[in-house]
């Protein structure tokens, strides 16, 4: 039996067509065959593959089987940064990489991880024609990746809601300036980023700082608060495609995994409840994870992640 801890490699792909540079994290089949399956790690706000560091690992011990991958979307972590010129980012232009990212590595088939920002990405992928044909889905676990309305928590969204109701996205008179001020303050500093990591997480004294300082810090390079505004302000148009999106799964037949930080304060448990309005019978596993918040693989409980994705996907016959 081999006992030796799987090891991340890091890598960089240039995309073609002028397309930015991905930077991902794999681990390689400990048991490779040419059928290996893939796990598809995708990050969340303000997080990159970083956030699957302590999991890719203990994954790859339990699902020996496995490619496990998490790429860094544009704007996060340390893919290459979108030229100022550049269109303004949106969840679409994310899924159209992504896409090609996946292309690129010839990934056809997989089962996938969300989270957060992750989760309309790959809706958005799997949705549009264009960019999804050949792929296939075999697995789906979400933790605190929303699809529902009743998921959205009312004090985090509030002064994002009132921003998308004003139906500009820069501010015309100074009521609208000091609200995006007031998001800018919540979401892209340092005590807004620790925020996210540490509400609700009955372990906060077992978050590794370094998650949230290296966030923090990413948010504060050149044009990055700007993109990330983008990325706030489109989000209106994940809300608005949550029923396309909820009719696709409920016609899909692969197994869903919702294993939900308990006490999130943006997106809150009614969330992960609401995917059995769609997903019915054995196709859906709720299992909450009791005592955190959005960030439910910090503070410790990255082993018993992993034990459930394990548990999950031998369950279903894909391990």
């Amino acid at each position: 039996m081999n006992t030796t801890i799987p090891s991340i490699s890091i890598h960089n792909l240039t995309l073609p067509s002028e397309g930015p540079t991905i930077f991902y994290r794999e681990i390689a089949p400990r048991t490779p065959s040419p059928s290996s399956p893939t796990l598809l790690l995708l990050h969340g706000f303000p997080s990159s593959s970083h956030q699957y560091r302590h999991l890719m690992p203990l994954l790859s011990t339990l699902l020996p089987t496995y490619r496990l991958i998490a790429p860094d979307f544009p704007s996060f972590g340390f893919t290459t940064l979108p030229s100022p010129s550049s269109p303004p980012l949106t969840f679409q232009s994310l899924a159209s990489t992504l896409s090609t990212f996946l292309h690129a590595l010839n990934i056809t088939s997989f089962a996938a991880y969300i989270f957060d920002y992750g989760a309309p990405v790959l809706f958005r992928l799997l949705t549009t024609p264009s960019l999804s044909q050949n792929l296939t889905v075999t697995a789906l676990i979400t933790q605190n990746g929303n699809l529902y309305t009743e998921g959205l928590g009312k004090d985090f969204w509030a002064p994002l809601m009132q921003w998308w109701d004003s139906g500009s996205y820069a501010p015309r008179n100074a009521a609208e300036t000091e609200l995006r001020a007031a998001i800018r303050d919540a979401v892209l500093t340092e005590h807004g980023v620790k925020y996210q990591y540490d509400a609700g997480n009955d372990n906060q004294e077992k978050v590794e700082p370094e998650a949230w300082t290296l966030d923090a810090s990413l948010l504060k390079r050149d044009g990055v608060d700007e993109m990330q505004l983008q990325l706030a302000w489109d989000y209106r148009t994940n809300v608005e495609l949550y029923p396309e999106w909820q009719k696709w799964v409920r016609k899909s037949e692969f197994p869903v995994l919702v294993s939900w930080g308990r006490n999130d304060p943006c997106f809150i448990y009614p969330g992960a409840e609401a995917y059995g309005k769609d997903v019915k019978g054995e196709r859906l596993v709720v299992d909450p994870v009791e005592g955190a918040g959005h960030f439910a693989l910090e503070g410790g409980r990255e082993g018993e992640m992993a034990e459930r994705i394990g548990r999950f996907l031998k369950r279903k016959g894909l391990a």
